[in-house]
């Protein structure tokens, strides 16, 4: 029997098996007693099943995890987290496991992202045309943020011009790409100072961020959840970039001022967006300047009673299809 049948329209969370984001959001679901049904699409088709036809009304049918049964019609809202990669069935490989991967991205996929009626936060299609962090700085300039003066580039010589008009500067990643090392561990880029002198030929190799040196006295995280909007300030970090000091920081929950606040719901809005992470650096006169904007970010390692306030906006977005309860 589905959970809509046994009397309660579901939230389908959309994530991996280790996501204590997610986790936090459902725990907060299954407090108000919220019918839930999580999912991942790597699981498919080994303990996923689904079934969808299409109606006048968009698309019926079914859905069904190794404990879970839900209508597609009757899902309420989805909450799109984490999700592993989709997998072909085991003993493939090859060109037959990577057409299998393929049906399956634009199968399932295409069915999570056509819910009829549902309430996304975020919609993943939304999702991926928000993380290109090009687009993040232009639109971000349009909402009325201060934006550090930038450079994407591929050629040296620009990048150490920059480096000299606008230093000090730094080099950020474009994106935060899966890398092992020799020893097959997982390696983080980080923010990192920049000289001119140290930008070398292999900035031809690829796509390159750099970026005016922010002098902050602190971090800024403002996390958006539709109207409601949580600030966080955080300090504590010694380098530049403050996830790699966690265990030295410290984190305030301040009043977000009315502007920033504007700013970042007419940024969302353009990019079709309920949910969003916004990053600031914040200078000696209190100013913030907008780093990113991550659609999907993480926030449960803040403390307690940060965390259950962001969660209960989540669950109210989900719980009530995006209107105040």
């Amino acid at each position: 029997m589905s959970l809509a049948a046994a009397g309660g329209a579901p939230v389908l969370v959309v994530t991996k098996l280790d996501d204590p984001t997610a986790d936090v959001v459902v725990e907060e679901l299954n407090r108000r007693a919220v019918p839930v049904v999580r999912l991942d699409p790597g699981d498919f088709p080994d303990t996923v099943t689904v079934a969808a036809s299409s109606t006048v009304g968009g698309l019926a049918g079914s859905l069904c995890t190794s404990s879970r049964a839900a209508d597609l019609e009757a899902v309420r809202s989805v909450y799109w987290r984490r999700p592993s990669p989709y997998a072909a069935p085991a003993g493939l490989d090859g060109q037959d496991a990577r057409w299998c991967v393929e049906q399956a991205r634009y199968g399932l996929g295409g069915i999570l992202a056509a819910l009829p009626g549902a309430h996304y936060v975020n919609h993943p299609w939304r999702n991926r045309d928000a993380e290109y962090k090009p687009a993040q700085l232009a639109l971000a300039a349009r909402s009325g943020f201060t934006v550090p003066p930038t450079l994407i580039t591929n050629d040296p010589a620009q990048a150490r011009r920059f480096a000299t008009e606008h230093g000090p500067v730094v080099y950020k990643p474009l994106r935060n790409t899966d890398f092992l090392g020799g020893d097959a561990r997982a390696l983080t880029v980080w923010v990192e100072q920049a000289a001119p002198e140290e930008i070398g030929a292999g900035v031809a190799h690829t796509a390159h961020l750099f970026q005016k040196r922010v002098d902050s006295r602190a971090d800024l995280r403002l996390t958006m959840v539709g109207e409601d909007a949580f600030a966080v300030r955080i300090v504590g970090a010694s380098g530049l970039d403050w996830r790699r000091h966690y265990d030295a920081l410290s984190y305030e929950l301040i009043e977000t001022p009315a502007d920033l606040a504007k700013a970042a719901r007419a940024y969302l809005d353009a990019f079709g967006l309920v949910f969003g992470a916004f990053d600031f650096g914040v200078d000696a006169d209190d100013h913030p300047w907008f780093y990113e904007c991550n659609p999907n970010g993480q926030w449960a390692w803040f403390p307690g009673h940060i965390t259950s306030k962001i969660a209960a906006a989540l669950a109210d977005q989900l719980q009530h299809s995006g209107t105040a309860p």
